[in-house]
């Protein structure tokens, strides 16, 4: 295991021991996927930006010039499931474009501050996607 997974596994475990609340993070979701090649499950914590009923995730990869696997898995397998809090829903994870995608990206960077930053880093767009909780 990669110095990434392991750390991720901490965080993922304290994460679901504690309500959503891990020590020394800002607030977090899960987010399961299912691996583009290998059709495994995958599990990231990812920075929590709600957006009215929603929630969104930002593929920053903290500008990085690749988009990180878990967006990868996404477009492959656009079913997720998302952990905030003590909630858990299944939901198809929706790529923001346009005008959309710049609305929610200015949303992401209120929350958190350096995904401006990251944005100036990279010469690719960072993706956003939008995550919706079911219906009731």
């Amino acid at each position: 295991m990669n110095p990434w997974q392991e750390r991720n596994e901490g965080v993922i475990k304290e994460f679901r021991a504690n309500g959503g609340k891990v020590e020394g993070w800002a607030p977090l979701i899960l987010l399961t996927t299912k691996g583009a090649r290998s059709g495994q499950e995958r599990i990231i914590p990812l920075m929590y930006v709600p957006d009215g009923d929603r929630i969104l995730a930002v593929a920053s990869k903290g500008g990085n010039p690749k988009h990180p696997d878990w967006y990868l898995n996404i477009l492959a397998h656009p079913e997720v499931t998302v952990e905030v809090g003590n909630e858990k829903f299944t939901t198809a994870a929706k790529i923001l474009t346009g005008e959309e995608r710049a609305r929610a990206y200015k949303r992401a960077a209120e929350v958190f501050p350096p995904y401006a930053e990251y944005q100036q880093k990279t010469s690719r767009e960072i993706p956003v996607i939008a995550l919706d909780r079911p219906t009731k």
